[in-house]
């Protein structure tokens, strides 16, 4: 393969449109009987992407996961050589379309004809892909145009349908069913089970997410249940989780990315410049202009994460999280992104950290940290709640200072100790069982980290896991493809607790966007780790159950939810 393919493959792969999510609105504080403890509302992200194979997303995911382990573990990063030639087996490994040796219409790469981008409405065939490079988050969509949905196989009638009461004719759109929906989803009724009836099995894709990809919409959290609980809002399909603070002197709205597996906490500053060279995008950004409060103090920072990178200043400026003030608190402001967080379509204004501030490149602690060591919380205690749009009862939020017991089953709540010395969270893995079977994989850890979509486990136990689910295939380069039916439960066990995986999150992505029954990418794949005991383990995982970990104690917890 010649260099200018792979570049540009490579350039077809990462420089795409990332769509905006809507305005974010601070959620207010409530306070608890609990003393110590303040939740702060999260929101999801999703950003479409429109010209990516399912298998060349699991890669770029897979690449991700890896570059994030070897941070994790203290190991020598892959190069990116190694991960473009990733990218290239995975390929060859197409059956046909623009990113294999069989090229389509649109011709190849490399010749002088431009690469057509698919289109998410209308387009026959076309995959409509999703990537959150900065949470390494996913979300794909598949729209196929035929059947008789009327103007709603056409895309648009079945996206509205699948917002309103008429999710049922979406779907059946969605497959080339008998949808009847109108270019509006106007005259779209019925529900899912009856378009599923009426058109082609949902095998294992819920409409619900089908719709919300190509939506390019946030979903905003159900009002909080519990005290001092702020929801967090999910865009598009379960892709990435945002949380609104207020920064600087007046106090404006900043919308962060929430990440345990980094330490830094940064938002782009008013001098910021892309790596394009072009602007920071359509952002909030923070600097002596907006704010009286913010004093720079010149020493500087870069922090290179899985998928982009930052380099700026560090600074002090008034925070407030969740109403809790922290007044000078110490973090960073970037005068350099790259487009994965500079460009116009990336709804978020920084990211925060909050594994151990010992990972921290700006050498300073992390906002939970400095909440307890202020006394604003009682512990310094970081707890996620992820939500899954399919259930359609968004109550994902992130908690500081303890543990919210509306969510979670109090009987099944496990503490372990965190094994990892560089600052991320790694616990003992007990077991991992498939359809109740032990597959006898002991003595194993998993990092868990909110910030990775997929599952990465060593080869041997990826092929372990696979084999123990019927009609599952590899493909030869460390992915796996499912049955999208599937209803077999991948289980792992922590602290003596077992917890299991929806089947919904194990499928990743059709193989074949026009047959919803058939082969899905598996959301469990295989990577060089490091260690042949040590897996990746992301929101594949932990959408199925409540993360708590404690600074102090260097502790995890973990809880089936309510």
């Amino acid at each position: 393969m010649q260099l200018g393919f792979s570049f540009s493959v490579l350039l077809a792969s990462l420089l795409v449109a990332l769509s905006v999510s809507d305005t974010v609105n601070a959620a207010p504080t409530k306070r608890s009987p609990t003393p110590g403890m303040v939740t702060l509302p999260l929101k999801r992200l999703h950003r479409a992407r429109d010209d990516i194979h399912p298998l060349i997303l699991l890669q770029q995911h897979v690449n991700r996961g890896l570059r994030r382990v070897a941070r994790m573990t203290g190991r020598a990063e892959p190069s990116d050589l190694e991960l473009r030639e990733n990218l290239n087996k995975r390929m060859y490994l197409l059956p046909n379309g623009p990113f294999s040796r069989k090229q389509s219409a649109v011709g190849p790469l490399n010749s002088s004809k431009k690469l057509k981008r698919f289109n998410r409405i209308g387009f026959g065939g076309a995959i409509a892909g999703a990537l959150d490079p900065a949470a390494n988050s996913n979300a794909v969509s598949f729209v196929k145009k035929g059947g008789k949905g009327g103007k709603g196989a056409k895309g648009k009638g079945a996206l509205a349908g699948a917002a309103g009461a008429g999710a049922g004719a979406a779907a059946a759109g969605v497959v080339g069913g008998q949808g009847g929906a109108d270019a509006n989803g106007v005259n779209a009724t019925g529900t899912a089970a009856a378009g599923a009836a009426q058109g082609s099995p949902l095998a294992g894709i819920d409409p619900v997410d089908v719709a919300a990809q190509n939506s390019n919409t946030v979903t905003p959290a159900s009002k909080p249940t519990g005290q001092n609980s702020l929801g967090l809002d999910i865009e598009k399909n379960d892709v990435g989780y945002l949380a609104t603070i207020q920064i600087g002197t007046p106090p404006r709205d900043f919308k962060i990315l929430m990440d345990s597996g980094s330490a830094d906490f940064w938002v782009g500053s008013e001098t910021c410049v892309s790596e394009n060279g072009g602007g920071c995008g359509n952002h909030t950004f923070l600097g002596p202009q907006s704010s009286s409060t913010f004093v720079d103090t010149k020493a500087p920072f870069t922090v290179t994460y899985g998928s982009g990178n930052v380099a700026g200043t560090i600074i002090t400026d008034n925070v407030a999280i969740a109403g809790l003030p922290l007044d000078k608190h110490t973090f960073g402001t970037a005068n350099q992104e790259s487009v994965d967080f500079s460009s116009d379509n990336v709804p978020f204004d920084g990211l925060m950290g909050l594994a151990q501030s010992g990972l921290s490149q700006q050498k300073v602690q992390t906002p939970v940290e400095s909440l307890a060591s202020q006394g604003a919380i009682s512990d310094a205690i970081t707890s996620f709640k992820l939500g899954r749009l399919a259930d359609g009862n968004n109550d994902g939020e992130v908690t500081f200072g303890g543990i919210d017991s509306t969510k979670i089953q109090g009987n099944t709540l496990v503490t372990f100790n965190n094994v990892n010395t560089q600052g991320f969270w790694e616990g003992a893995m007990d077991a991992v069982t498939v359809g109740g079977q032990d597959l006898g994989l002991s003595g194993r850890t998993a990092i868990l980290d909110t910030g990775t979509t997929l599952i990465i486990a060593p080869a041997a136990d990826a092929a372990a896991v696979h084999a123990a689910i019927p009609g599952s295939a590899s493909d030869g380069q460390g992915g796996f493809t499912i049955p999208c039916t599937t209803s077999t439960q991948v289980a792992l066990s922590f602290g003596g607790q077992s917890f299991a995986i929806d089947p919904r999150d194990m499928v990743f992505a059709p193989v074949d966007p026009n047959n919803l029954a058939g082969d899905c990418v598996s959301g469990i794949s295989s990577g060089q780790i490091g260690g042949a005991q040590e897996w990746l383990v992301g929101d594949v995982f932990l959408k199925n159950a409540y993360l708590s970990t404690d600074v102090g104690k260097n502790q995890i917890s973990l809880a089936k939810l309510a």
